[in-house]
């Protein structure tokens, strides 16, 4: 398991290199303003489609006040702005995208080092408030999923309830692991039977694999802790929930794993294959493992690559794929991949591109 200073470290690795300044996003943002964005129609056909973004982050600035003179000052102040702030130019980049609705998130899990049950409390108040506020100023653009504290399931549990209900958010954002703890353990369960009944989405976003990997083994030239990292901590996850029967006790969860899954999606014949075959893998799962591909996992679209799309719905098939971005972080998504993918039919262009996700986050 993790030690509280090295979780501390880990939240600074996983914000180091992206960074941007204010004064670069004051300058960016007055220059853009300059010219009016027109808004992108995407069409599938002639059929003007809705377009529907479930991974997008952002971070909240005011946390900032709670954690002063705490050690989480420090690590708040690493976080990535510029971009990262809402703001009029996230506006201006879902009309140029063509984006109609994104679903917001924020994606380091930070407080989860929060030993202080009321300072944690604190923290996912005002992030929650806060994020809220601006999908309530912008809602034909914009809702969001919660912040939790994770690390005490019960409070997680209460807060989502709050979220849902008082500030009509539509889920719940959490890492893939607890300073190490996998949430597969029991203790979790009050906050997945809390989703469960909810009937929301939960997104769970990796953190560079630091609950799989040796010490410094991702280090070196090439971003391994994100590029190699994160789909490697989704698979973990989501391996661990199969097969640990966490989505069996809890069969109306709705997982969405960023990232098209992971590398499970793409290697779940071999999952398949170690409960039909190994005694010695003592699976609790009740189902093949590509079955909760079907119903209780959901992939978003970022495989960069349209032979990637093609065997992603071959796999997992179109109804369980999401579009994405992971904006506002630099990576080639857009939604011309879907639009000019061939192997896909007009409906299923439209299920990817915001069909799936308009049902389930009820837009």
């Amino acid at each position: 398991m993790l030690h509280r200073r090295d979780f501390l470290r880990t939240a600074a690795r996983a914000t180091a290199g992206v960074a941007v300044s204010d004064s670069w996003f004051a300058n960016n943002l007055q220059a853009r303003q300059a010219i009016p964005a027109k808004h992108r129609e995407v069409f599938v056909g002639d059929k003007r489609v809705r377009v529907v973004d479930v991974h997008a982050h952002c971070i909240v600035p005011e946390v900032s006040s709670v954690v002063e003179g705490t050690t989480f000052a420090s690590i708040v102040g690493t976080l990535p702005r510029g971009p990262n702030i809402m703001g009029p130019d996230r506006l201006r980049s879902l009309d140029e995208q063509g984006i109609d609705v994104q679903v917001l998130s924020i994606n380091v899990f930070w407080w989860y080092a929060a030993e202080d049950r009321e300072l944690a409390r604190q923290i996912v108040k005002v992030q929650n408030e806060k994020l809220a506020e601006w999908c309530a100023a912008h809602s034909d653009r914009y809702v969001a999923l919660a912040s939790v504290t994770l690390q005490y399931p019960e409070l997680a549990a209460e807060q989502l309830e709050q979220a849902v209900k008082q500030l009509n958010m539509r889920g719940a954002a959490i890492g893939g692991h607890v300073r190490g703890e996998e949430l597969t353990s029991r203790r979790f369960d009050p906050f997945w039977a809390k989703a469960e009944q909810l009937g929301v989405l939960i997104f769970m976003h990796p953190q560079s694999a630091e609950n799989v990997i040796r010490t410094d083994s991702l280090k070196g030239k090439g971003d391994l802790g994100n590029v190699i990292g994160n789909p490697l901590e989704t698979t973990v996850f989501l391996s661990h929930m199969i097969f640990e029967g966490t989505l069996d006790r809890f069969p109306g969860l709705k997982i969405c794993a960023p990232h098209a899954g992971g590398y499970l999606a793409s290697y779940l014949g071999r999952s398949d294959a170690t409960c039909q075959r190994r005694t010695s893998a003592g699976c609790a799962n009740k189902k093949p493992p590509s079955e909760y591909f079907k119903k209780e996992i959901i992939v978003d679209s970022i495989v960069f690559s349209e032979e990637g799309l093609r065997h992603l719905v071959a796999e997992v098939g179109a109804n369980q794929i999401v579009f994405g971005t992971d904006e506002p972080f630099n990576w080639p998504t857009n939604v011309d991949l879907i639009l000019s993918a061939s192997f896909l039919s007009n409906a299923e262009k439209e299920a990817i591109l915001g069909g799936n996700l308009v049902q389930l986050l009820r837009l």
